[in-house]
């Protein structure tokens, strides 16, 4: 981290998240659209999948592509920073303990609150997109998701609590365990080499593993919680859907208010009557492998891109320095002369004898 700035930590974090999405993406709207309340109506003919659950597998990726590259710099800046000022202030001798999977659990947490908060409206668009039947003539899903927010953009924010209380636990779940991992793997790995892990594609190698089963596990726990927002959003863009005039700061603790919405326990009721405890973890195994392939893929590509961007830095700074950083080998004053091998003679007003 010596030699990498926000703006490094931005660009790593935003390219990651974009090379994610362009990826993974079909595999967030199957496991979208498999979460819809209406997937047997919509997307099963005879109790299996029809060809509908497969059609249109990119809708909506504009909005998230174009909201996540914020979002996800804000989140890397966010954990690093408090990560690395929670390191500072509890040094491993210090009075007061933290265990490092706390730092992790606490830096990873309180990034996610800020990244929630800027990711809330692209996630709304894009789920409504994702399941989209019919739009505007001449216009694409996520425009026609646009027009139904025109009146009432404030539905936007709608979900958010079900957000950060799917992602919270979970990054307070995978990023101690993705650390740990990572720890572990590159000190076996140093063990095999006798020397430190500093290729970048050696590195990005093992963030991939260690995220990849860090999340894939943290996935499957919190569904239950990602069913409940993925209803919660979806709702938000029912049409006729009345919401009163609050603030983004009130929907952001509240929700939705009006007498059609639901909040997250009346949702969680409403699944637990309607498709029993199988229902909250409908599309468990796909968000399991989904996380699984974006986790690895989305760390392993911001940790190549940060060492990538910290290695050009740091051969630029040493560079730009012509005189040596290390000057204690460098020999002032009274000495032996390096060049004839003899004992410079002291000055006369530095004789001790006088």
């Amino acid at each position: 981290m010596a030699f990498n700035t926000n703006t490094d930590i931005w660009i790593a974090g935003a390219f990651a998240a974009f090379t994610v999405d362009l990826l993974v993406y079909p595999l967030d709207t199957l496991k979208t659209r498999i979460q819809s309340p209406d997937y047997k109506k919509l997307y099963t003919e005879n109790g299996r999948a029809s060809r509908a659950l497969f059609r249109g597998l990119y809708q909506g990726i504009g909005s998230i592509i174009l909201v996540t590259l914020p979002s996800s710099g804000a989140f890397f800046t966010t954990y690093e920073a408090l990560k690395y000022t929670l390191n500072d202030a509890v040094p491993p001798n210090s009075t007061l303990y933290m265990p490092q999977p706390v730092i992790n659990a606490i830096s990873s947490g309180g990034a996610e609150l800020v990244s929630c908060a800027i990711l809330t409206p692209a996630e709304v668009i894009k789920q409504n997109a994702q399941v989209a039947q019919k739009t505007i003539k001449g216009v694409g899903p996520t425009l026609s998701v646009l027009k139904e927010f025109r009146r009432h953009p404030f539905r936007l924010w709608s979900g958010y609590t079900a957000l950060a209380g799917r992602n919270l636990p979970f990054t307070a779940m995978q990023f101690p365990v993705f650390e740990h991992l990572k720890s572990h793997f590159m000190e076996k790995r140093r063990r095999q080499k006798g020397a430190e892990v500093d290729g970048i594609f050696e590195r990005a190698s093992i963030t991939s593993m260690s995220a990849g089963i860090a999340g894939s596990g943290a996935a499957w726990i919190t569904t239950p919680i990602d069913v409940i927002k993925t209803r919660m959003m979806l709702a938000a863009g029912n049409r006729g859907q009345t919401v009163e005039n609050k603030n983004i700061g009130t929907l952001l603790t509240e929700g939705l208010s009006s007498k059609s919405s639901k909040g997250i326990w009346e949702t969680a009721k409403e699944v637990g009557q309607t498709d029993g405890l199988r229902g909250f973890f409908r599309g468990a195994a796909l968000r399991a492998v989904w996380t699984a392939v974006g986790s690895g893929l989305y760390l392993g590509v911001y940790e190549g891109g940060r060492f990538y961007l910290e290695d050009a830095r740091k051969s630029k700074e040493e560079k730009n320095h012509i005189m040596p950083k290390d000057w204690s080998s460098v020999q002032v004053g009274v000495g032996r002369s390096r060049s004839q091998g003899e004992a410079i003679k002291k000055s006369g007003w530095q004789d001790d004898s006088k």
